[in-house]
């Protein structure tokens, strides 16, 4: 196998002449051997389609020849088309605030154009990664806006998935609407619902999350690219901006803009700890809904009993016919790794010094992380649990008539102390609090019944 000599300030190092990368790459491969996984290909993406938007606007501005523009845009859209996949080596948590990543790009790019223009790998005299691939700008403005673009398209699957998930909780709540049951509050009995209403209630604490998600997916929209190094946009041309944000417009079909302050956004990354909070919520909210599911149908002969789960696949290697909540208590761990990668988000923002945050790999990392196991879990709940389930009629409403806090709804009529005084006699003695509250002249429910309003809602 043939091999090529390429150099940095450092010192020179031999590379695989079948490979597209460069020495920076390489020095990423041998610093940084970890066991993460390599940078996401959605986020090689987006920072080959910030290559061509740049390569198209600093041709317009005189910055680029039209050939190098032409085999820049040509070898960026391979990428694109999954062509050289294998090219990208850095793992997805690295030093140097993600210039490897950002490096690896530029390698690529450069080389495979070298091969498109009839030159040999590494023949950067004619193309070249920094000057001509880079152009105009610096890792610390293009890695963190391809970030962000990445989380952006990643966020729009969860969206998507959401609304699968919150349709489902509706239908159900729809179909359970009439089923009367008896609410708890600190696992204790309480008063009068519905099935329909606690499914309800899960879709609308789902639906607020979602409203927060539009609005966090919206500040990903303002990048601070065309900053470059610090973001006072050093080695930039005149145009250059502009241009460059008119193709992304054009590219994406959104309003990418760029910040007010692009300082500001080079080096506080408050942003992405908002967002990565608006995943906590929703990652919360979802692990509170499977852990009522799984008490709701606990038992089945012992516990609440009052709705079925489908089942999924046998709970035990010893217990026979033991079905297990797999689908809940998969959401609920999801949720748990969803509020750890935002600890890490959190950490790693408050960590940056003066005008750049060097640990932007992992809030990245943590961020992918969570939107896409966020993405699953609303599939995976909705079409593997939540469609599925049904419920148990006539052990909810047993479990309502023979609830002594169901007398609660009288306690305008009779008084607390009163409504006290049956409650615990029906407890102990075991009889029905109604039948007491007959047998003692105190309230006829045959004579008064309650409307079903008062004991649904």
């Amino acid at each position: 196998m043939t091999e090529r000599i390429e150099e940095d300030s450092i010192s020179t190092l031999k590379i695989s002449d079948d490979k597209y990368y460069g020495i920076n790459a390489k020095r990423a491969m041998d610093n940084f051997q970890l066991s993460t996984k390599h940078t996401d290909m959605e986020m090689i993406k987006q920072v080959a389609r910030i290559k061509i938007a740049a390569a198209i606007a600093n041709e317009k501005i005189g910055r680029l020849s039209h050939q190098k523009a032409k085999y820049i845009i040509k070898a960026a859209k391979e990428i694109l088309a999954d062509k050289l996949d294998d090219q990208f080596v850095t793992t997805d948590i690295q030093g140097g605030a993600g210039t490897s990543t950002n490096m690896n790009v530029n390698e690529v790019i450069a080389n495979r154009a070298l091969v498109l223009m009839g030159h040999q790998k590494g023949q950067y005299q004619f193309l070249s990664p920094q000057d001509d691939v880079n152009a105009g700008q610096s890792t610390n403005d293009v890695y963190p806006s391809a970030g962000k673009l990445t989380t952006l398209l990643k966020a729009e699957q969860l969206h998507a998935s959401l609304s699968l998930l919150i349709n489902s909780l509706n239908e159900k709540a729809e179909q359970f609407k009439d089923v009367k049951k008896i609410g708890r509050t600190q696992l204790q009995e309480a008063v009068p619902t519905t099935l329909g209403n606690s499914f309800h209630a899960f879709a609308s604490g789902l639906t607020r999350c979602q409203k927060q998600l539009q609005k966090g997916m919206k500040t990903l929209l303002e990048l601070n690219l065309g900053g470059t190094a610090i973001g006072t946009g050093v080695n930039t041309s005149p145009g250059y901006k502009e241009l460059l944000y008119q193709q992304l417009q054009q590219d994406y079909q959104i309003n990418i803009h760029p910040a007010p302050d692009l300082i500001d956004a080079t080096q506080n990354l408050d942003s992405y700890v908002q967002f990565s909070g608006t995943l906590k919520a929703l990652a919360v909210t979802m692990s509170k809904i499977s852990h009522d599911l799984r008490l709701m149908s606990s038992g089945p002969k012992s516990g609440f009993n009052e709705i079925n789960l489908p089942a999924r696949q046998p709970g035990s290697s010893i217990m026979p016919g033991k079905i297990t909540p797999v689908i809940p208590e998969v959401v609920s761990q999801i949720a748990f790794e969803v509020i750890g990668d935002d600890a890490t988000v959190t950490i790693a923002a408050e960590s940056g010094e003066f005008e750049l945050n060097a640990f932007e790999p992992v809030i990245f990392k943590n961020l992918f992380e969570s939107v896409d196991f966020l993405q699953s879990a609303c599939v995976m709940l909705a079409t593997k649990c939540i469609s599925g389930i049904t419920a148990n009629r006539d052990k909810c409403l047993s479990d309502l008539q023979n609830s002594a806090e169901t007398v609660t709804k009288l306690t305008p009529i009779i008084g607390y102390a009163t409504a006290t005084k049956f409650v615990k006699e029906a407890l102990k003695t075991g009889k029905n609090v109604y039948d007491l509250l007959k047998e003692q002249g105190v309230y006829d429910p045959d004579a008064e019944p309650l409307a079903d309003s008062q004991i649904a809602n």
